[in-house]
């Protein structure tokens, strides 16, 4: 993905487990997915290596439209881009002026955007547990069923309103990257072009 996103999880996971916890987290997911069509929000990311040491910080804004169209856009310290129209995915960084295309079911079938903006309900692509209440933050964790996934697996935490507030994500690497979200407004018009990406010109399109 983009430089930074490759690789993704929370830190202290083992302070997040709890037995016997009541399905909160796993409850506010599903019922943000069947009630939320559109999303607007801020992020703010952070990359940590296997020995939670900081790599890159980065932030920007991200929307997405279900089923299955998507845009992240990375605005520090470089400027990249992240579309998803449903067939194929678009990665462009700007400071290489290089944009790589994929196709849209390869690129994200267990990705954190399947999760948020997939047509297909969550238990096709993860196994999902309840972590517990940390720091008043209800906790999930999902598992991708597809062990090509370039993810371990995914956390996501919740407010007790069930507003989607945290996204960390690990590696077969052991990096971790950390999202937080503000700002988050759901259900806005977004315009039907947000969604497609036409390559600048001279820019070096890869495919795969």
């Amino acid at each position: 993905m983009v430089r930074s996103s490759c690789a993704i999880l929370l830190l202290c996971l083992g302070s997040l487990i709890s037995v016997g916890i009541e399905a909160a987290a796993i409850d506010s997911l599903k019922a943000f997915i069947q009630e939320t069509r559109t999303v607007r929000a801020n992020f703010s990311q952070t990359l940590y290596d296997k020995n939670a040491r900081t790599l890159q910080e980065s932030n920007g804004t991200m929307q997405f439209e279900r089923p299955e169209k998507f845009r992240w856009t990375y605005e520090k310290p470089y400027e990249q881009l992240i579309v998803g129209d449903g067939t194929q995915v678009w990665f462009y960084d700007r400071d290489l002026n290089q944009v790589t295309i994929r196709q849209f079911n390869i690129a994200i079938g267990s990705s954190p955007a399947a999760l948020l903006a997939g047509s297909s309900t969550i238990e096709d692509n993860f196994v999902l547990t309840e972590l517990g209440l940390q720091n008043e933050i209800e906790w999930l964790e999902a598992i991708p069923k597809n062990k090509e996934s370039t993810f371990e697996f995914i956390q996501m935490g919740f407010s007790p309103e069930g507003a989607l507030k945290i996204m960390a994500l690990r590696d077969s690497f052991g990096q971790t990257t950390v999202l937080s979200f503000s700002d988050l407004d759901k259900n806005p018009a977004l315009p039907a072009d947000l969604f497609k990406f036409i390559p600048p010109d001279k820019a070096d399109v890869i495919s795969e």
